[in-house]
């Protein structure tokens, strides 16, 4: 990557006298966007121009089986090269120009370009200042609901370059941003081949074991297959109690407290490699005994058993303080942590055996949900405990090595975006020049 301080620079900058824009080359007009932009507000039904849908990878068309509205004066005329952004705060970064005539909902605000590139107004409206911009401009209640209409819209100062420029900015940003893309793409892609070999390794270890030339044996459970000879099988409600919250017993939101010794957790809390403690809500000492039977205790292991993160899973150690679970949450309490290790029957939660049942319940019904009856019925391999030792520490020493690959390649990934936000936004204010040399290399 080009380091931006080393790209050419304009000969001459003023000062816009605008915030987001900052200094701007001399050559440039500024303006504002309603000089370049006409709003188009004729009014289609979806039967006549195909729905499109505004996204944040740009305006696409809408899903085949989407339903039509039938209705002749819902929806926003679109033709093709023109920008469309979604005026709502909770749709931030929803825009693009359209590559195709069609028809979007009226919460979009949908411009027709004069005087300025099609491409060169994407890039510049895209921006991450522009966006800030856009929505600093708007008006609402409350942040989810802030809104930008167009009469707000089109006061914006920007600073546009001849039309030659435009298109040369442009298409070094399409060809950069290209370029861009690809590497993210590719760093991508072996993060999740890291994250398979560490599925692999888990699965390996927890129904085989570290010994590749151990004698094998049919466990008996499809789902699990073949696992050493001198190992058992068992099923949860024979290793373990489990216990889940029936509800919350009447507790409202404005019971939740401030501070208190006593914790709840919720999926956000457990859904990383360690149980965040820290990040935990807090209720009232009535509120945590009510429920005995899921007071946490280190050895626990914690299943999410609703919503779309059902099969989650985590051991709780070092406790900090007296904590109980929310009602997504099943308390697993083994009977006898010498039978079975709480990290040994984590990681086998974690395989790809027991994540593809998970899955196959959570696929088969509207809200994802495992009754205790599912867990109670599921099965486990039983190695002895020897060998369940070895098996964790064996897992944990390659997750380390490859969860630390995968952080480098995460961070690699931040720094590539930056750097793309930044070229973005240093190309469509002027802060580097584009010259033809640098479109053609």
């Amino acid at each position: 990557m080009e380091r931006l301080a080393l790209m050419p620079k304009y000969d001459d900058y003023v000062d816009s006298g605008v915030e987001w824009l900052g200094r701007v080359p001399a050559s440039w007009e500024l303006t504002r966007l309603g000089t370049r932009f006409n709003e188009r507000r004729s009014k289609v039904s979806d039967i006549d121009y195909p729905a499109l849908s505004v996204t944040k990878k740009g305006v696409l068309p809408q899903l085949d089986n989407a339903a039509k509205t039938k209705d002749g004066d819902n929806r926003k005329l679109v033709k093709e090269g023109d920008f469309v952004i979604n005026s709502r705060s909770d749709r931030k970064g929803s825009s693009g120009v359209s590559d195709r005539d069609g028809s979007v909902s009226l919460i979009n605000i949908v411009l027709k370009p004069k005087g300025i590139h099609p491409k060169f107004s994407e890039h510049l409206l895209k921006s991450h200042a522009f966006i800030e911009e856009y929505y600093r401009v708007g008006r609402g209640i409350v942040a989810d609901l802030w809104t930008t209409r167009y009469d707000e819209m089109r006061t914006i100062a920007i600073s546009v370059p001849s039309l030659e420029e435009q298109t040369r900015i442009a298409n070094f940003l399409d060809k950069k941003t290209t370029q861009i893309d690809e590497a993210i793409a590719i760093k991508e892609q072996q993060i999740s081949l890291l994250k398979e070999r560490k599925q692999i390794i888990i699965q390996q270890a927890v129904t085989q074991g570290l010994d590749p030339n151990v004698p094998m044996k049919e466990s008996g459970v499809d789902w699990i297959g073949k696992i050493p000879a001198h190992w058992d099988t068992l099923k949860f409600k024979y290793s373990m109690r489990i216990k889940a919250r029936l509800g919350w017993k009447g507790l409202k939101a404005h019971e939740y407290v401030e501070e208190s010794d006593f914790g709840f957790l919720s999926t956000p809390n457990i859904k990383h490699k360690r149980i965040k403690y820290e990040d935990a809500y807090f209720i009232t000492e009535r509120r945590y005994f009510e429920s005995p039977e899921i007071m946490l205790e280190n050895g626990d292991v914690l299943l999410v058993k609703d919503g779309s993160t059902l099969g989650i899973s985590n051991v709780v150690e070092d406790l900090p303080m007296k904590c109980t679970v929310n009602s997504s949450i099943a308390v697993l309490k083994l009977f006898n942590t010498e039978e079975v290790k709480p990290k040994y029957l984590d990681y086998f939660i974690k395989s790809e055996s027991l994540q593809r049942i998970i899955s196959i319940m959570k696929d088969g019904m509207g809200v994802p949900h495992l009754f205790q009856s599912d867990i109670k019925n599921f099965v486990h391999p039983l190695p002895p405990i020897g060998e369940q030792l070895e098996i964790i520490e064996h897992v944990k020493m390659v997750e380390e090595s490859l969860d630390s690959v995968v952080l480098d390649l995460e961070k690699q990934i931040e720094n590539i975006k930056e750097y793309k936000t930044t070229l973005i936004n240093s190309a469509v204010t002027g802060k580097i020049k584009i010259t033809p040399e640098m479109v053609e290399q």
